[in-house]
This record gives C-alpha cells, structure tokens and sequence, in this order.
C-alpha cells in the first residue's frame, strides 16, 4: 500500500468513525481540554482496556485534579482510585512523580515539547507524543499497538516496533496528516481490525494485504 492509498484509507475511517467509540484518552481531552489529565490519563491507559481506564480516570479526578491536589494523595489512596490499571502499583508512584516535579520544575503546567515530556519518569514516546497532539493541538504521530499493527498490516509500512513505524509514518505521510491518526486506527483496531478475528467484511478500507477480498 502507498501513501496516497494509505491516505485515502483515512478519509474512509473518517466517515466511519461515528460508528466507533472514541478512544478514552481521546473523549477526556475533548471534555477538559486539560494536558495534565490528558497525560495522566495516558500513563492509565498503558497496557489496560478503555473501560477501566475510564472508570479509573473518573475516580482519580474526581478526587483530585491538578497536581497540586495529587500530591496530597498517599500512593495507596492513588492505587485504589485506578485499580484495576494494568501496573496499577508503579502507575500510583508515577503519577505522584509526575505531578511534584510538575509543580517544582514547571508551574504545575505539562510541558509541550517532546524532549522535555520523555525526561519524566514513565513518559515514552507514544504518551508524549498523545500529549502534544491532545493537549496542545500539535502534529504528531502516536503510534501505540492499533497504529503499530494496522500499519503493518495494511503494507504502509514494515517495521518491527512502534517506534520504527512512527518515523516510517513521519517519512511517508504528510504533517499535517499526523494527528488524526491515532484516533481513527485505534477506534478503527479496537471494532473492525482487530488482533484476533478481524472482521472484514465490515471493513471499507482499500487494498488491504491482509483482506480475503476487496470490497468495493
């Protein structure tokens, strides 16, 4: 699949995407319009479900929602409010670390370069860059396992992990193109293309490697 196959494969997940629920991360962005619950809520959803990162999201807020309000948490409060988060124990203790050196080193406000944002503890390149992209409106690539597996699957690209496929996307894809991705295939991963048991008679996508047939 070329770029401009894989581009036109975008705007038909576009159409599409009223029939999917958001991604999590996605929803909470567009309610606050906060980049410090955008990032939290990130750092929760590593390796978990969508529904239990927004039930644990919901909890956390509810109790506290700015750094200055974590902080007065103990890492137990901080793990009952996400349990069941995968990690839920090391995500209680980065959340805490996030949120003091916040306030210390940076006016309780997330910063919005991606150098800075990798520096904090348990920030790697997929949360970063949701951060920049959600919180701050900036063109990025998030690559996580959805982005990492249709990509792969699709023929955009062929890569061993999601860091090769986010700079194989950066090279094919125009910027400006950039943020919508993540939304639209992990939507897209999460009801139709699946890891297991794709459904492709539901799919509407061009020239897929993958596909029995083409539908047209």
């Amino acid at each position: 699949m070329d770029a401009v196959i894989f581009l036109k494969n975008i705007e038909i997940l576009k159409k599409e995407y009223k029939k999917w629920n958001a991604p999590i991360v996605t929803f909470i962005s567009v309610q606050t319009k906060d980049p410090y619950k955008v990032l939290l809520s990130t750092l929760l959803s590593l390796r978990t479900k969508d529904e239990v990162t927004a039930s644990a999201a919901r909890r956390l807020f509810k109790k506290a929602d700015t750094p200055e309000k974590i902080i007065l948490l103990s890492e137990n409060e901080i793990r009952d409010l996400i349990y069941p988060v995968g990690f839920y124990k090391q995500k209680s203790k980065t959340i805490l670390d996030v949120s003091q050196r916040l306030i210390n080193e940076y006016g309780s406000k997330v910063p919005d370069d991606l150098d800075t944002l990798l520096s904090f503890k348990g920030v790697g390149r997929k949360t970063a860059n949701l951060v920049l992209s959600l919180g701050f409106g900036k063109d990025t690539i998030c690559v996580d396992t959805h982005v990492h597996r249709i990509s792969n699957r699709w023929g955009i690209v062929d890569t061993k992990t999601p860091e090769e496929t986010e700079f194989a996307l950066m090279d094919k894809i125009p910027k400006k193109n950039w943020s919508a991705i993540n939304d639209l295939m992990v939507a897209f991963g999460q009801t139709v293309c699946r890891p297991v048991g794709p459904k492709c008679g539901e799919c509407r996508i061009l020239k897929c490697p993958s596909r029995k047939q083409e539908l047209s």
